[in-house]
């Protein structure tokens, strides 16, 4: 089949990947859509040592299902964590956490930058018959942005600012805005701008933050800058929670933390159900922010187009 394979830090196109094996609870996929992201782009970079299909935001139909046949020809998404079942924290309901946890496109099984992949059935959400596929690919890092929501009781009355208005800042504020609490997005370039606008988003520039203000920062930037300018804009005793993946160490003054009683929250991945029922009632609108779209045959073309930093999502098609 084909697909995009990483190795050394090199992706390359293949026409002869051999198609996913499956065990009798996990399921074939054949793969409809899928996003490139920012974890993508990184792990090109080294961000994590990975060789194989890349690729863990895609919505699919179910082909083969032994253990569940009924499943067979349902448009599905899928948790991209796999966990083993035995150890800590799979048997305390972390398995997100799990000690050998498997990770689709990025840690230790292929992904879906190809014609098929395989996930247990376990890892599966059907998507509603009115969510089109260009909304339901986004199911993965709408979950990742919803879950701040979990770690954080966002009320109206907060004052609330996202730092970093690309793929995934602007997925934040769709499901922060939601809220209904005082909303700011730090946006440089005018496509983020317009993007928010179209929302009813409030953007600002970075000179236009203010200093020990907001009660919650969301860090969406992948640089360690952004950082330096969320614990510089958080309120004394506020929150920050980090969004960001990237390569390397960020130099932190943990004294400000400490002085300010600054508290931080890492935050990874979030419920695919919540997602699914806001998409189906449309409230969420990530389809605004597709700019192009390539065939696996011109994958290679679809990651440069990617990188630019003014383009926001890229979906492959088998």
């Amino acid at each position: 089949m084909q697909a995009l394979w990483l190795e050394s830090g090199e992706l390359h196109y293949k026409d002869d990947v051999d198609l996913p094996t499956y065990q009798p609870d996990e399921a074939l996929i054949r793969v409809l859509l899928a996003g490139i992201c920012a974890t993508d782009l990184q792990l090109i970079k080294g961000y994590y040592p990975f060789t194989g299909v890349l690729g863990h935001e895609f919505v699919g139909e179910v082909i083969q299902a032994p253990l569940k046949p009924e499943w067979i020809g349902r448009r599905v998404v899928g948790e991209i964590n796999i966990g083993c079942g035995d150890c800590v924290q799979c048997l305390a309901l972390r398995a997100t956490h799990c000690e050998n946890r498997q990770v689709l496109g990025i840690k230790k099984y292929h992904g879906a930058f190809a014609e098929y992949l395989s996930l247990p059935l376990d890892n599966l959400f059907c998507v509603p018959d009115n969510v089109p596929n260009e909304q339901a690919v986004f199911t993965e890092p709408l979950a990742a942005a919803l879950e701040i929501q979990n770690q954080y009781h966002v009320k109206p009355t907060d004052t609330v600012l996202v730092i970093g208005a690309g793929r995934l800042g602007q997925l934040i504020a769709q499901t922060l805005a939601l809220t209904g609490c005082h909303l700011q997005v730090v946006a440089r370039y005018p496509k983020q701008q317009k993007l928010l606008k179209t929302q009813g988003i409030h953007w600002i520039l970075e000179t236009e933050i203010q200093s020990q203000h907001y009660d919650l920062i969301v860090e969406a930037t992948g640089s360690d800058s952004g950082f330096k300018a969320a614990v510089h804009a958080v309120r004394p005793q506020g929150t920050i929670i980090l969004k960001s993946t990237y390569k390397g160490d960020a130099k932190v003054n943990l004294s400000e933390i400490v002085v300010n009683e600054i508290q931080i929250l890492g935050s990874r991945c979030g419920a695919f159900t919540p997602v699914l029922n806001l998409l189906a009632q449309q409230k969420l609108h990530p389809e605004i922010l597709i700019d192009a779209q390539y065939s696996l045959a011109h994958g290679l073309s679809a990651f440069e187009t990617a990188q630019d930093h003014q383009i926001m999502k890229v979906l492959l098609t088998p």
